[in-house]
């Protein structure tokens, strides 16, 4: 297996576990909007649902076929990750790691639109009555992928008649 996707495919597959694993514990653990404080002032756990994308974005609009088009826009990403990385370098670290971060945080996200309709998100930073969005693991995996590719636009990029 190339490099590119033993890293890109393994980095999926671990925010995908952990995202999963984290929403069920979460599930099992507290009552819909129930919140557990852990660090007073600043960040409880709560079991929110999320009708929107990443952080709360569209959550609060009204649309009935808006799940079915965040799915084909999920199914879109996917497709098109996985098209960035068959096409990819295996020397374009920041790349195939960003790549692997987001493929993994979009299907941990679509897995919740296909299952629950929803996302779920449980983690809430706030200051005072100020709140982040609630949040996941996918989410993280997604902000991350994005951050890498950033950087990989400043990354030395192989020749062209280097290996893929």
């Amino acid at each position: 297996m190339k490099r590119r996707y033993a890293l890109s495919l393994s980095l999926a597959g671990t925010i995908l576990v952990l995202d999963l694993l984290s929403k069920w514990l979460v599930m099992s653990q507290l009552e819909l909007w129930e919140s557990r404080p852990i660090i007073s002032g600043f960040f409880d756990l709560v079991y929110a649902t999320n009708r929107g994308a990443a952080f709360g974005f569209l959550n609060r609009v009204d649309i009935t076929w808006q799940t079915a088009f965040l799915i084909v826009v999920n199914l879109a990403a996917v497709a098109l990750m996985l098209h960035i990385l068959h096409r990819a370098s295996d020397r374009e670290t920041f790349l195939i790691t960003g790549l692997g971060l987001i493929l993994g945080g979009a299907l941990g996200n679509l897995a919740d639109r296909l299952r629950f309709g929803v996302v779920v998100d449980f983690l809430d930073f706030y200051v005072g009555q100020w709140h982040w969005p609630a949040f996941n693991v996918a989410d993280i995996g997604i902000s991350l992928g994005a951050f890498c590719l950033i950087l990989s636009l400043y990354q030395k990029k192989p020749h062209a008649s280097g290996s893929r």
